[in-house]
């Protein structure tokens, strides 16, 4: 299984939903593949729509060790975020689920994932909110993608507990960091850019025409089709008919692009428009090929581009490439068009990264702190005991008061107990949870207030 993730820079070398206390230290975990483990073949029988993230993560956290679950699912990546007290078993019983979801063996799934734990698993989640692990460095589709993953996560359907709450925030937050105090989002970078730049590559080879001359056909139309209109546009394509099931988005897009040149054509017309267009993008949410051998050969009334930018797949590329006059490509095309961009950007990873180290360190501390829980809750309930009896005492004398004067009485006391209990605290919270010194301070406290 591999386990490759990049260096953290200085490092060396409910239970469920409905119980979120961590009874053993809760580990994180993330378990999954993307484009650079996996073909789109296997990442396309392991993607889940959506609407279905939460029904998978529910199921992940049926298994024994799974604590809490977390599910995203991209046209790149399927990745987990787990808690459990059991690395060893997570991995297992998790892997074993995946094999028997996605109908693929054991031994090929294992050569495809990744997994990675505690800081390591942080730090990838947080590179990748910020899209330094993307295809495309800096695109920025993953971080809007991971903040859904944290709301289905997180809401009261979710499997998400205390720890991937805050993980998720946190990657979210340090996704938001890296785009607006670093240049890493500038030049539009996504994989429909990527796309795009594939055809205006191709184009002469493939159809011996340029981009000027281009009838243009996209199925769908959701974000990733606004997106290649916005990087089709400015290199005057002929025309772009945008197929959909309704009308109402791509009267949509005709709004937000009125200098583009944009056609309507429904669903039924699919095979006619695909057989007149240059180029035909498919970027739709089908499971499975909606242009294939069968119901294209013999309609096409020209050599084609048919660019596939779904996981899983639109368009079955293996038997559309022995048609002739056909060029089929997808999702994995688009790595020797990206490779040029990323060496340009890496100065911009390093930058980007000083601020994700400053993310991890904070989430460190706070998941270091959760150990000291039991003692705090101890040490305040003790706090609030000797209170209450010390206010009971004086109760006769308190008699004469008012209700507002009663009132400031019990602020004052509370105050007190407060800033005398924050040192200790305080110092709890800061402690290493390997510290050698964190027992003995916890033995001591309880030694001392007679815990």
């Amino acid at each position: 299984m591999d386990s490759e993730v990049p260096p953290i820079p200085g490092a060396i070398g409910q239970g469920k939903k409905r119980d979120r206390k961590q009874m053993s230290p809760a580990k994180v975990i993330v378990i999954g593949l993307s484009h650079k483990t996996a073909s789109v073949d296997v990442r396309e029988k392991l993607a889940v729509q959506e609407h279905d993230w939460q029904k998978a993560a529910h199921q992940l956290i049926g298994l024994p060790s799974i604590k809490e679950a977390a599910v995203i699912s991209t046209c790149n990546r399927f990745e987990l975020y787990l808690v459990s007290d059991n690395i060893h078993a997570a991995v297992r019983e998790v892997t074993d689920s995946l094999s028997v979801r996605s109908g693929v063996p054991i031994m090929e799934l294992r050569d495809s994932l990744f997994m990675l734990s505690e800081e390591e698993a942080v730090w990838h989640a947080l590179r990748v909110s910020s899209g330094l692990d993307s295809l495309v460095i800096g695109e920025g589709q993953i971080l809007s993608q991971m903040k859904r993953c944290y709301e289905l996560a997180t809401e009261p359907e979710g499997a998400a507990g205390k720890v991937l709450t805050r993980m998720l925030n946190t990657a979210v937050s340090a996704g938001k960091r890296v785009r607006s105090e670093t240049g890493i989002a500038r030049g539009g970078v996504s994989i429909s850019s990527a796309a795009v730049e594939l055809v205006e590559q191709k184009c002469i080879g493939d159809l011996d025409l340029d981009m000027s001359q281009l009838d243009i056909a996209i199925l769908g139309a959701g974000k990733m089709a606004r997106l290649l209109v916005q990087h089709l546009t400015p290199r005057g394509v002929k025309s772009i008919t945008i197929v959909n099931r309704s009308a109402a988005r791509v009267e949509e897009l005709m709004e937000l692009f009125p200098d583009s040149p944009l056609k309507l054509a429904l669903l039924p017309d699919m095979e006619n428009v695909v057989g007149t267009a240059h180029v035909t993008f498919a970027c739709t949410g089908a499971m499975e090929p909606i242009l294939r051998a069968d119901n294209l050969e013999g309609k096409m009334k020209r050599d084609v581009m048919l660019v596939d930018i779904s996981v899983p797949r639109n368009i079955d590329d293996k038997e559309l490439n022995k048609v002739d006059g056909i060029k089929a490509y997808n999702v994995d095309d688009l790595k020797a068009v990206v490779a040029a961009n990323q060496a340009r950007r890496q100065r911009l990873v390093l930058e980007a990264e000083e601020l994700l180290l400053e993310e991890k360190d904070s989430f460190g501390t706070w998941q270091a702190s959760l150990g000291t829980v039991p003692m705090i809750t101890k040490l305040q309930g003790r706090a609030e005991t000797i209170r209450r009896a010390e206010l009971g005492r004086v109760e006769r004398k308190l008699t004469g008061l008012s209700a507002q004067e009663r009132e400031t009485v019990e602020r004052l006391t509370k105050g007190i107990v407060a800033k005398l209990l924050h040192g200790p605290m305080s110092h709890l919270r800061s402690m290493d949870e390997s510290s050698a010194d964190r027992s003995s301070t916890v033995k001591s406290l309880e030694k001392m207030f007679r815990l």
